[in-house]
């Protein structure tokens, strides 16, 4: 699969950018983030995601919402907040959440 960056978003939106330290391989760990990502794909407002990993194990998942309620919706979803507290106990070594809002973008794409 190729990969596609999200783009062409109409300003303002915001972002939730997730940055953590984990181990190459965890049991359960690509399940859980499949399922959030169906959970979250399918809350009004979530506009898309894009995901990087390095081989030493740093991560950077950024997702972009329409606003702030939708990305507090996401924040306070159910699964999600079970995933969050069973990533500490057992996954992360370390992360940080960084949220922003977008007041300009721009993109560009080879044809």
């Amino acid at each position: 699969m190729t990969p596609k960056l999200v783009a062409d978003l109409e300003p303002p939106y915001y972002t939730a950018v997730f940055t953590s330290i984990r181990p190459e391989v965890l049991e359960g760990y690509a399940e859980t983030a499949v399922r959030m990502r169906e959970i979250v794909g399918e809350l009004p407002g979530f506009l898309g995601y894009e995901t990087a990993r390095t081989p030493g194990g740093i991560g950077i998942s950024i997702a972009y919402f329409r606003d702030l309620e939708a990305l507090d919706a996401w924040r306070l979803q159910t699964e999600h907040q079970a995933a969050k507290a069973y990533g500490r106990e057992h996954w992360y070594d370390s992360y940080s959440v960084h949220i922003g809002k977008v007041e300009r973008s721009y993109s560009f794409e080879r044809e």
